[in-house]
């Protein structure tokens, strides 16, 4: 996979999932202190969480007892029950770079990141392929959508417990957070979530890593659910011809 396409995949890997609130209940737990997680790109801190943690090379990801089963089934249900949504993105990158845009996501498996200038870059899912199209190079790199970590928000029937190895799954007062890995191996990666549960469940923000340990943060602002967003949108439109370089 290009650099182009692990960094857009990266960026978009749960964008349809910032759709909406969901009308789940606030889950019970204790109250604990928690830092800002978008406070820095590059690390997460977090006090008082209760929960563990899977080792990094534990294929298996840990195993849930009855208060964290029950908060990967909300999770799942937030993201079944999610339609369509526009709104803006802020991406950090590894090397701390930033860039902003907007979004438009309509489910199952559709959705359009707009870079803002001076980048050129769409991202785009057509509901069976991912494509990075960089518009001022003009070229394209392209992936179906089922060799993504995607496909476990992307798919009707969302359940986590299925499809994804839970690496952690932590609650706070008024945050949930859960790391998962796609169970089949062509998906590698992990995603890290952190959903607001006030005044209802909600998806802030999440830190992708990729095979290399990459990380990427998108935060999530501006989320505006709308039933009249253009289907046109999601059409992986082809490129032009390439221009002559200057002799």
């Amino acid at each position: 996979m290009s650099d182009i396409l692990r960094v857009g995949a990266m960026a978009v890997g749960f964008a349809l999932a910032s759709i909406g609130a969901a009308t789940a209940q606030d889950p019970d737990g204790p109250t604990n202190t928690i830092v800002n997680p978008s406070a820095n790109a590059n690390k997460t801190a977090v006090k008082g969480w209760t929960g563990e943690v899977s080792p990094a090379n534990s294929p298996d990801g840990i195993t849930l007892d009855a208060h964290q089963t029950e908060l990967v089934h909300k999770v799942s249900a937030y993201f079944e029950s999610l339609d369509s949504l526009k709104g803006s993105f802020v991406q950090t990158d590894a090397g701390n770079k930033r860039m902003k845009g907007k979004f438009f996501v309509k489910r199952p498996g559709r959705f359009r990141f707009d870079y803002a200038l001076p980048s050129k870059q769409v991202i785009v899912s057509d509901g069976e392929n991912l494509a990075i199209q960089d518009l001022d190079l003009n070229n394209e790199d392209r992936v179906s959508l089922d060799q993504t970590p995607f496909r476990l928000l992307l798919r009707k029937d969302v359940d986590l417990i299925r499809d994804a190895h839970i690496i952690e799954v932590q609650q706070a007062d008024d945050l949930i957070v859960l790391t998962i890995e796609d169970k089949d191996p062509n998906s590698p990666g992990k995603i890290k979530l952190f959903l607001a549960t006030k005044p209802a469940l909600e998806l802030k923000e999440w830190v992708t890593t990729d095979a290399q340990g990459q990380d990427t943060r998108i935060e999530l602002s501006q989320l505006v659910k709308s039933n009249d967003i253009d289907g046109n949108l999601f059409k992986i439109q082809p490129l032009g011809p390439k221009k002559a370089m200057p002799q």
